[in-house]
């Protein structure tokens, strides 16, 4: 199982208006660190944690960050509104647009997906996979 995915970031204060755009929006709670960020869905008495958490850190060896080449961070929404809802706050939260909300061939006929890249320029899909949404014609 994996505990939490973690991506670099040069400026903590940009990343957090990015991501914060839209992960509240998908259940995660935010806990700010000096030089990080943590979004995790918050944990319920007696319930197991959701995992993975979502990390986004200045790197510890003090170097720059980049984005990984072929990294892609990928977060479910429950239905295609939602999906274009949290594109849209993410492009407003200083994302920059790689892929705009619809479906796309390679996929089955109910995957709708936007892409953008955070401000660090690493590559965040959202999408909903719902069967009860409508599906791709064709």
């Amino acid at each position: 199982m994996i505990s939490d995915v973690t991506v670099g970031a040069d400026d903590i204060a940009r990343s957090m208006r990015f991501y914060s755009a839209f992960l509240p929006a998908l259940g995660y709670g935010l806990t700010e660190g000096p030089d990080s960020l943590s979004y995790a869905v918050p944990e319920h008495l007696g319930q197991p944690a959701i995992l993975p958490e979502f990390c986004v850190r200045m790197p510890f060896d003090g170097g720059p960050s980049s984005a990984g080449n072929g990294a892609m961070i990928a977060f479910r929404a429950q239905s295609q509104q939602q999906v274009r809802d949290l594109d849209s706050a993410a492009l407003a939260g200083g994302g920059r647009g790689k892929g705009k909300p619809g479906f796309r061939t390679a996929y089955g006929p109910h995957f709708y997906v936007g892409y953008l890249r955070d401000p660090q320029g690493n590559k965040i899909a959202l999408f909903s996979n719902n069967p009860d949404g409508p599906g791709r014609e064709g």
